[in-house]
């Protein structure tokens, strides 16, 4: 029990795949203007992750060892596929705003990287929990950066197409932040952060 709870809270803080490994930066500039946005992008990583974790552990004594990134992707792909399609039945607008990013989380680091590192040598109880750990890790790293930037560049927060605070928050908003220039500044300032508060960014003497 104690390996499965290390291993389920290792990518939220230790290996955050955000903030840490620095993984996966495309659809984390790309969708984070809203908050929306990040909070289904990241449910969609959460199920390929843990799902294509699951399989893979169930077969990885069976995958031949060269082929076996070919066999990966094929089924991330599967998962991929099918997120894509339930989002795009039920949640048609969110589909719209996230665009080519789902389909593309094929090709992301972040689920090829754990398949091949992780669940491919670990059993099955492991790679489930690193597949959630993993996921959730990179869904709260969406969720902050998109507050961030949705809050400073529109003085408010919409949720379901409706704004949190009815009369916003007083200020005038830094309409850069909803950019794609704010997607790096937002990610530059909180890696920094990051770094000067677990001490990383100290300089040495």
């Amino acid at each position: 029990m104690i390996g499965l709870f290390r291993d389920f809270t290792n990518g939220i803080l230790k290996e955050n795949p955000v903030f840490r490994l620095v993984l996966g930066m495309c659809p984390v500039l790309a969708v984070t203007a809203a908050v929306e946005n990040g909070f289904w992008m990241g449910m969609a990583v959460i199920f390929v992750l843990t799902s294509s974790n699951l399989i893979i552990a169930v077969l990885r004594h069976v995958i031949p060892e060269k082929i076996r990134i070919p066999c990966f992707i094929v089924v991330i792909a599967t998962f991929v596929t099918m997120a894509d399609l339930v989002m795009n039945a039920y949640l048609p607008a969110i589909h719209v705003k996230l665009g080519i990013f789902v389909p593309l989380i094929v090709v992301n680091c972040i689920i090829l990287a754990r398949a091949e590192a992780f669940a491919s040598k670990r059993p099955l109880l492991n790679s489930i929990a690193d597949g959630l750990g993993m996921g959730i890790g990179f869904t709260l790293a969406l969720l902050v950066i998109s507050s961030v930037r949705e809050i400073l560049g529109t003085a408010n927060l919409t949720i379901a197409g409706n704004p949190v605070f009815t009369g916003g928050l007083g200020f005038e908003p830094a309409r850069v932040m909803v950019s794609p220039p704010g997607a790096f500044i937002t990610m530059g300032v909180l890696l920094g952060l990051l770094n000067v508060a677990t001490g990383r960014g100290k300089l040495k003497s």
